[in-house]
């Protein structure tokens, strides 16, 4: 892979803050309609139709998005093998809930780190959301506060984690990409903790090609990279030229990163640390030898190393390893609330959500993420309903047949 083509990407996020294009959705191909939406999205009779699933919002994000920044959010990389099979994999496990077993009503209040939450569900770390919607990540934010859960936030969330903290009160993680300047990657860490963040999450996966940014020929606008870098914290004078900012970014980014930057950053901050990128049992356990209080269980959402296993495959082994040492959460893949059901039951304390927030965000800002943990909530509470589990503990492992 070139390397400054990576470096763009590692330093943007999940794929590339920023990136964006100059067509106009009327030299496009017709969009195609993604399978499983509802009849009046697919026809758009009517006017505005109301979304009733995550694949309703994944069609309004299509429409409302030029097609490179659309793509940018729902391509995985190369083949999009992994992509595929993290939805894949969800759709093949079965669940099997006991006859009159009936409640009246459930709870999804949980924990997650000792933080109450009202539902098993977080916002995962996503990259470029000023990109879907205006308001960016501070809807995010506020979706997230109303919805009360936790929002990961990204290092290339778009906005500095001053604004992020300043758009609601809700309890929020940090998640970083480590830059080679240790110095500017203490003092980020430090501004997290200072405005409120509640742990700190590193993403430790690397590597992405993505044919469709690939295609789409993809450009970092100058604003855009300007503002990223600044948020992180380092010196970017007016002068910089965007040929000058293009080169420092391709330098900054430490891609050697191993498990003593853990050490280092118990050295410098007392927050809970979370390792996000788990597929194996025996990083796992190393994990919690090292005395890690969380493990994300993910591939990224399949845009990073396409071929690896869907999350949720690996999700059972990684749960014996750890053996109650540490929590474990699990991203990629989730589509409805039946896979929340079924990640829990195979032993996540909760699930994130990148894409489906990500495309309400776009179809309609704070209101289409708080419309999207809404319908994955209704739905998670339809499963519980029909399983007989009047809380989040009740959903025990014999409830799913892999």
């Amino acid at each position: 892979m070139n390397r400054r083509f990576f470096s763009q990407l590692l330093a943007m996020g999940a794929g590339s803050l920023g990136l964006w294009q100059d067509r106009v959705r009327g030299d496009e191909e017709p969009a195609q309609v993604p399978a499983g939406a509802s009849p009046a999205i697919q026809s758009g009779a009517g006017g505005k139709s109301e979304p009733v699933n995550v694949t309703d919002f994944q069609m309004l994000a299509k429409v409302a998005l030029p097609p490179a920044t659309y793509d940018y959010i729902t391509t995985g990389s190369t083949d999009e093998v992994t992509l595929r099979e993290n939805v894949a994999a969800f759709q093949r496990l079965r669940l099997l809930p006991p006859l009159l077993t009936g409640v009246a009503e459930v709870d999804t209040s949980t924990t997650v780190l000792k933080q109450p939450i009202a539902l098993p569900i977080l916002l995962a770390p996503v990259a470029g959301q000023s990109l879907y919607h205006p308001h960016g990540g501070l809807a995010s934010a506020r979706a997230a506060a109303a919805a009360k859960t936790i929002m990961g936030v990204s290092s290339s969330v778009g906005h500095s984690v001053e604004e992020i903290a300043a758009a609601s009160s809700g309890p929020k993680w940090f998640q970083l990409y480590m830059p080679k300047d240790r110095a500017v990657a203490k003092r980020l860490v430090e501004r997290a903790e200072r405005t409120g963040f509640k742990a700190i999450v590193l993403t430790v996966d690397l590597g992405e090609r993505k044919d469709a940014d690939k295609r789409n020929r993809f450009a970092l606008p100058e604003s855009t990279l300007r503002k990223h870098l600044r948020d992180i914290g380092f010196d970017i004078p007016d002068r910089m030229t965007y040929a000058q900012m293009m080169a420092f970014n391709d330098q900054a980014w430490d891609l050697t990163m191993s498990w003593k930057e853990f050490d280092w950053l118990r050295s410098i901050t007392k927050l809970p640390l979370l390792i996000k990128g788990v597929l194996r049992a025996d990083d796992a356990k190393k994990a919690v030898a090292i005395g890690l209080d969380g493990i994300i269980v993910s591939n990224h959402g399949g845009r990073r190393l396409d071929g690896v296993p869907a999350s949720i495959d690996q999700l059972p082994s990684i749960v014996k390893a750890v053996n109650g040492r540490a929590e474990i959460l699990l991203d990629s893949g989730i589509r409805r609330g039946t896979d929340v059901f079924k990640a829990i039951a195979l032993g996540a304390k909760a699930v994130l959500i990148g894409r489906p927030y990500a495309w309400g965000l776009a179809a309609d800002g704070e209101a289409g993420v708080s419309k999207v943990l809404e319908l994955l909530r209704e739905e998670l509470v339809s499963a519980m309903l029909a399983s007989g589990c009047q809380n989040v503990a009740g959903i025990k492992r014999d409830l799913v047949m892999s």
